[in-house]
């Protein structure tokens, strides 16, 4: 299988993380050239047409776009380490906190740095400057949300690591380009947890 990433974004390396977590090897990986806007290109969007990254090519010749659908894929291939939930009702809550954290806190992250950053101009265009910061601030509202979540469990979804982990850290991480630091912030639970997850062999993906 191929797995189609780009260095630097985040959503490329949430499914990096999940396969370092799993123990998973053996895939071929891809690296797609955002800036030369590669991913735009015929080539890539025959395998993903809204040219996104990352993308899953199976050995059969199809292709799994969306971080969340590839991350299934594999937990249902390589059940251990569970990531995902070991049965319904955990799962359900494991996606909950997952969902919570893609949509509430890497979303606005990545509005923010995509309409402010200059070097991101070329990738997105218009920009919409008034937007990210506002998208900005939305970003310290679900931040304080988190820190409380995080000053009574010790990780995100509940009382053990799973992929809503790897999601809040790789969102915290790219919200370095919008220099917002959560300690500096006042969520000393957050950046306490930060902290640890910076620990773990799959931050250095």
């Amino acid at each position: 299988m191929k797995l189609y990433v780009a260095s630097r974004a985040p959503n490329p390396r949430r499914v990096l993380m999940f396969l370092v977590e799993k123990g998973i090897n053996g895939l071929d990986l891809v690296d797609v050239d955002l800036n030369a806007l590669e991913h735009k290109g015929d080539a890539y969007r025959a395998k993903s047409p809204l040219a996104r990254v990352p993308a899953l090519e199976l050995d059969d010749g199809r292709v799994l776009t969306e971080t969340r659908a590839i991350c299934t894929y594999l937990e249902g291939r390589h059940p251990q380490t569970n990531l995902m939930g070991a049965d319904a009702t955990e799962r359900a809550f494991i996606e909950m906190a997952d969902r919570r954290v893609e949509w509430y806190f890497l979303l606005p992250i990545a509005n923010c740095v995509r309409h402010t950053h200059p070097g991101l101009a070329p990738l997105e265009q218009p920009q919409f400057p008034d937007f990210g910061r506002s998208q900005g601030e939305k970003l310290r509202e679900t931040a304080a949300w988190l820190d409380g979540e995080l000053q009574r469990q010790p990780w995100v979804a509940g009382e053990r690591f799973t992929i809503a982990d790897i999601t809040a850290f790789c969102a915290l991480e790219f919200a370095k380009l919008m220099r917002f630091n959560a300690g500096q912030q006042g969520f000393a639970a957050l950046q306490a947890w930060r902290d640890k997850m910076a620990e773990r062999p799959s931050a250095r993906t």
